[in-house]
C-alpha cells in the first residue's frame, strides 16, 4: 500500500457543490433542479405537532416546506413556512383559537387537494418547461409523482431553480414560479416547450 500526503487547509478554500460545476439554463433537463427522495430523506413532521414549535424549527433550519404525515407515517399533506409566517398564527388566535392548540393540521394543505407533476414527464421535460407549466399555479414548490408505484417521488422548488438559473431575485425570500416567468420574460429569454 502507498501512504497519501496530507496537505493543509488553506484559508482561501471552499466547500463546492455539484451546481458549482454545471451550466444550468432554461434548456438544461428538469432532473438538474429536482430533489429526488431516491436519494435525498423527504423533510417530514407529524400534523399534531405544534405550529409555533413548527415555525420556529422551520426558521432555524431555513427549510421552506416539510411534508406532513399522520400518526401512522402515512402522507396526508404538506406544510409550508409561509403558511405558517405569525400572521397565519395570529388570524387564527383572532378568531378565537389558542395558540398553543394550534397544529400543523390546521396550516397544511391536504394531499386531496395537491397537484403534481409525473416523474416519467419530468425526465423528458426542460427546466423551462416545468417554470412555463407551473408559472400559473402560483405556488413555490411542486411534488413530482411516481403513478406507476403510487409514491412521491420528490419535489420542485421554485426557489432551487431561480438560484440554480442564478436570477435576478431574492432566494432568501419566497418566490413562485410565477415570479421566476416574470423574470425570465423580461429578460426575453426563451422558455421551452411545455410539458407532454
Amino acid at each position: 500500500m502507498k501512504q497519501l500526503a496530507l496537505y493543509p487547509i488553506e484559508r482561501i478554500d471552499e466547500l463546492t457543490s455539484p451546481e458549482a460545476h454545471e451550466d444550468i439554463s432554461m434548456l438544461s433537463s428538469a432532473i438538474n433542479v429536482f430533489t429526488d427522495f431516491k436519494n435525498v430523506t423527504p423533510q417530514v413532521i407529524e400534523s399534531s405537532t405544534s405550529a409555533v414549535n413548527v415555525e420556529h424549527l422551520m426558521q432555524k433550519s431555513h427549510v421552506r416546506l416539510k411534508l406532513v404525515i399522520d400518526n401512522k407515517n402515512r402522507f396526508i399533506g404538506l406544510i409550508s413556512f409561509e403558511s405558517l409566517q405569525n400572521q397565519e398564527i395570529l388570524k387564527r388566535v383572532a378568531a378565537g383559537h389558542q395558540r398553543e392548540q394550534l397544529t400543523v393540521a390546521d396550516f397544511m394543505i391536504p394531499k386531496e387537494q395537491l397537484k403534481a407533476i409525473d416523474f416519467d414527464d419530468l425526465s423528458y421535460a426542460r427546466i423551462g418547461d416545468v417554470i412555463e407549466t407551473l408559472q400559473s399555479a402560483g405556488q413555490q414548490h411542486c411534488l413530482v409523482l411516481d403513478r406507476e408505484n403510487h409514491t412521491i417521488r420528490g419535489v420542485l422548488s421554485a426557489n432551487d431553480i431561480a438560484r440554480r438559473l442564478k436570477l435576478a431575485v431574492d432566494v432568501s425570500t419566497p418566490n413562485s414560479f410565477a415570479s421566476i416567468f416574470d423574470v425570465i420574460t423580461k429578460n426575453q429569454q426563451p422558455v421551452g416547450l411545455k410539458v407532454p
